[in-house]
Order: C-alpha cells, then sequence, then structure tokens
C-alpha cells in the first residue's frame, strides 16, 4: 500500500509539473514534441508491464526484507532532487524544450555540476521503482527503455542549447557532467 502511495504522489507531482511549466506564446519553442511524449509513453508503456512482470515471475535483487522500502526511499529522493533542480533553474524550467524570453544558462547549485539533475532525479527514482518492486526483470523492464527516452531528450535539449547559446553553452559543457559526476 505504501508503494503504492509513493507512485501516485510520484505520477501527480509529474503530471501537475507538466501542467503548470508548459511553454508559453511568447516563448521560442523548438520543434520537438517528440521527446517530451516518449518519455510518457515509455513510462506508461513500462510500468504496469514491470509490475506485472515483477508479480508473476521471481527474480529478486536480493532476499533483504527492506530492498522495497530502500527502493521506495529512493523513488521519494529522486523526486525531491528533481525538485532541487526545477526550483534552481526557476522561471527557466519548461516541460518543453523551449528556451524562454531573455533565458541564460543557469550554472548555480546543481546545475554548477550537472547539466540535467532534474533527470539525474527522475532516472534514480525509476531506478528506486525496480528496488521497490525488488525484481531484476522489474528494474531492467523499467529503467532501461525509461534511460534511452531520457538520453534522447538530453541530446534534443543540448542541441537546441548550442544552437541558441553557441560557444557559452559549449563551456559549460566542458565544465560539468552531463549526469552522473566523475561518469557521464
Amino acid at each position: 500500500m505504501l508503494y503504492l502511495c509513493i507512485c501516485f504522489i510520484w505520477i501527480t507531482s509529474e503530471i501537475i509539473l507538466n501542467r503548470i511549466f508548459r511553454a508559453g506564446q511568447e516563448d521560442k519553442q523548438h520543434s520537438d514534441r517528440r521527446s517530451l511524449i516518449t518519455i510518457w509513453v515509455t513510462i506508461m508503456i513500462v510500468m504496469p508491464v514491470a509490475q506485472y512482470i515483477s508479480g508473476r515471475y521471481s527474480n529478486p535483487i536480493n532476499s533483504y526484507e527492506y530492498t522495497s522500502y530502500f527502493g521506495m526511499g529512493m523513488i521519494v529522493a529522486g523526486m525531491l532532487f528533481r525538485f532541487i533542480a526545477v526550483y534552481t533553474l526557476g522561471r527557466y524550467f519548461t516541460v518543453n524544450v523551449t528556451i524562454r524570453r531573455d533565458h541564460k544558462i543557469i550554472q548555480q547549485g546543481l546545475y554548477k555540476y550537472l547539466r540535467h539533475p532534474s533527470y539525474l532525479g527522475s532516472l534514480f527514482s525509476f531506478l528506486g521503482n525496480g528496488f521497490a518492486l525488488n525484481n531484476w526483470y522489474g528494474m531492467l523492464i523499467v529503467f532501461i527503455p525509461v534511460t534511452l527516452a531520457f538520453m534522447n531528450r538530453m541530446r534534443v535539449e543540448e542541441e537546441l542549447l548550442i544552437s541558441n547559446f553557441g560557444q557559452e553553452y559549449i563551456d559549460y559543457k566542458k565544465r560539468t557532467w552531463r549526469l552522473i559526476p566523475f561518469v557521464y
């Protein structure tokens, strides 16, 4: 029951972000709409499939009785990390791949080290979902497709940022990690 409550809050928070933080008419919107749709469709397919497969085929990550609670904690931690990233971007955050009027590259807080901390938070939550299910099949079914969808989204975003900010963004890329410090 706790898992279902956390997932409900998680999905509801993403729907709220999607409704509140859309680009406006005055924003320079990129022609990409597929990356956001791809993420949502991927999530809506893989989450129930992972849940079903995890219930049907036993392949536990480990036998430790608190693995599911650890995973639920990861979901919540990922959500909080994402919210901090969204808050740091402030008015520049949109769910659409967009450049706002007077847009600036934010380089403080999490963005001092990472170019996509919001996506890192989301991916951490999806990884946590695999632990919450305590099933290797469930983890792989969710994490791999969702990660690929987010990787595509990061590529689209970075292309737009380079086309708008040029060398300034290229220099920022050289000083920061895309997603995981000291790894990627």
